[in-house]
């Protein structure tokens, strides 16, 4: 099987293109789709086609999907770029490479969401059946073009028989990632006891193979989180920080913002994540 995987230079294709290459049988390939073809050199060291090209470009995608059995749709534009920017990458080239994938006849396409999608809580953990109810103080750009690249790859789905799985992803960390870090910038203004879910990028990486190779799971979408979520006291002590004075008396407006269930995940595929818990990571030296 030849698999294209886009956004490998980003923080999570970076991490799963490299297990990807290592975990393929025997004459298994796998093609990078880089801006940037210095960018592909690592990848190609380590084995990998490299396809130069723009995932927003039509000629591009056309060009990388020559000869591809599967697509893991990594390529994601969020923090820090122009609302058009987002939308473009986002949800019109996620949608552009499915319909070349389709044309290509690409016979699985794996897509990289968000749990951002989801909007508002629900007084619950989040389910993948759960609708779009847009809000909350991360809702924008980035989560609204996730959510309607999900809702028109499904589309695809239904009407051409698109082959599409997606991840919905939660706050990726680990492995030299500065993400906790940055949720600082966030967490540093919430209550003390409001939560974020986590999810550790090993374990990402096995989510992403399972939904890649799993027979049978047209069309379904699975959280990938981790067993439990963190308050925002935890991630300044993880991060050695002080706690700001005042956040003991501030309040959440929405306790179950971003907390998802990952039973589906776990009953259908058999995924059990390697690190349960932003402490089990710690413990094992995978920060």
């Amino acid at each position: 099987m030849l698999t294209l995987v886009t956004g490998v230079t980003g923080k999570v294709g970076e991490r799963f293109a490299p297990r990807l290459l290592q975990w393929g049988a025997p004459g298994d390939e796998v093609r990078v789709l880089v801006r940037d073809e210095a960018k592909g050199a690592p990848f190609a060291a380590l084995g990998a086609q490299v396809a130069v090209g723009d995932v927003r470009e039509e000629q591009d995608v056309r060009k990388a999907l020559a000869g591809v059995d599967a697509v893991v749709n990594v390529a994601a534009a969020f923090r820090g770029v122009p609302d058009e920017e987002a939308w473009a990458v986002n949800r019109d080239a996620a949608l552009g490479l499915a319909r070349a994938a389709l044309d290509a006849g690409v016979s699985r396409f794996v897509q990289v969401s968000t749990n951002l999608t989801y909007g508002l809580g629900r007084g619950r953990p989040l389910v993948e059946d759960d609708e779009t109810v847009p809000g909350g103080e991360m809702w924008g750009a980035y989560p609204a073009s996730k959510a309607e690249a999900e809702q028109g790859l499904l589309e695809l789905h239904r009407e051409r028989g698109l082959d599409v799985r997606i991840g919905s992803l939660s706050f990726v960390y680990g492995e030299g990632d500065p993400h906790l870090a940055d949720s600082l910038r966030w967490a540093g203004q919430w209550a003390a006891h409001q939560r974020l879910q986590l999810v550790h990028h090993a374990d990402v990486a096995r989510a992403l193979l399972r939904l890649l190779t799993a027979p049978g799971v047209a069309g379904r979408k699975y959280n990938i989180v981790d067993d439990a979520p963190v308050t925002a006291v935890d991630l300044h002590r993880v991060n050695g920080v002080p706690l700001p004075e005042g956040m003991a008396d501030r309040t959440d407006p929405d306790p179950w913002f971003g907390v998802c269930s990952n039973a589906r995940l776990r009953a259908e595929l058999g995924w059990r994540p390697l690190y349960p818990t932003l402490w089990t990571a710690l413990d094992a030296g995978a920060l």
